[in-house]
This record gives C-alpha cells, structure tokens and sequence, in this order.
C-alpha cells in the first residue's frame, strides 16, 4: 500500500517522505553522519534529485523523532554536477536562466548541511571561487572530501 508522501518538517517543498511501520528500530538518541556524492547534473537542467534525496534524508529523520542536532550531513559536488553550484550571476551568464537548485541548496545551507565542491571538477567546469554559491566550501578533490569526511565519522549513503 503506497503511502501518502509529504515534506517537512524542515524542508518544505523538498525532501517528501511517507511514515512507515519499522521492523529496525530507530533510536531517537541516535547521532546521524551522513555523505552524499553528487557527481551528475540533471539532465533536463532541473531540480536535481540528489539534493532533493538529502533534503528527504533530514525531512524523514526530524519527523520520525530524530533531533536536528544529531543529524550531521554533506554533500560531495563534482563532475558535471559542479555546474550547479554557480551562483545567481555566473549560472546566468552560462545557462541564460536561473539556477533551479539554488532555493533548495540555500535552504540546506541554512540547516546546517556541509557542501564541498571538488576543486579538480571545479578547474575542468572553469568554476571559480568567486562563482560558487555563497556557504559552499572548495576542497582539492572529492576523493579528498570523502577521505576527511570518513575521518570524521561520516558514512556515504550509497544511494
């Protein structure tokens, strides 16, 4: 039986989940560190799912009891997916529109997400620092972001 999806309660207007009837209990003391790699554009030069999925991943947890400060997430940008971490002006300059994951990115900032760019995709793309959304965070490479990140204690969503 499909059950009725709905965003929130962090995230509006992304992140959309449904409640289900859990054999593996999810502790609410639990703390979560989560990566998630996001190396393609979307194809159509939408919404690109992958924020989106980051977006379900902290909506479903803070719904299921789970408090924001224990949720600790990143993303890892690179390959053709660094285009969409432009910001306002450099991803009009290129694309002639605005940039659909703006709202979205912004909004995962605001909630504490970490977003890294891959500086070696970020030379390929021609992105300079300056061009980046503002709270996005440049690092050598997205192999390097990973490693500092399972350091860390993150553990990559294989999704």
């Amino acid at each position: 039986m499909a059950g009725d999806f709905a965003d929130g309660p962090v995230i509006f207007g992304y992140g959309k989940h449904t409640p289900v009837q859990q054999d593996m209990k999810l502790e609410k003391s639990v703390e979560l560190k989560v990566v998630f790699d996001v190396s393609q554009a979307n194809k159509d030069g939408g919404l690109n799912r992958g924020y989106d999925s980051v977006a379900r991943f902290l909506n479903m947890h803070v719904a299921n009891g789970v408090p924001i400060e224990n949720i600790h997430l990143a993303i890892v940008v690179h390959g053709s997916a660094t285009n969409e971490m432009r910001n306002d002006k450099a991803y009009k300059a290129k694309y002639a529109k605005e940039n659909p994951n703006m709202e979205l990115l912004s909004r995962l900032l605001k909630n504490g997400v970490q977003i890294v760019q891959c500086g070696q995709s970020a030379a390929y793309y021609q992105l300079a620092n300056q061009d980046m959304i503002q709270g996005v965070d440049m690092v050598l490479s997205a192999m390097t972001a990973h490693a500092i990140l399972a350091q860390n204690g993150y553990s990559q969503n294989p999704f």
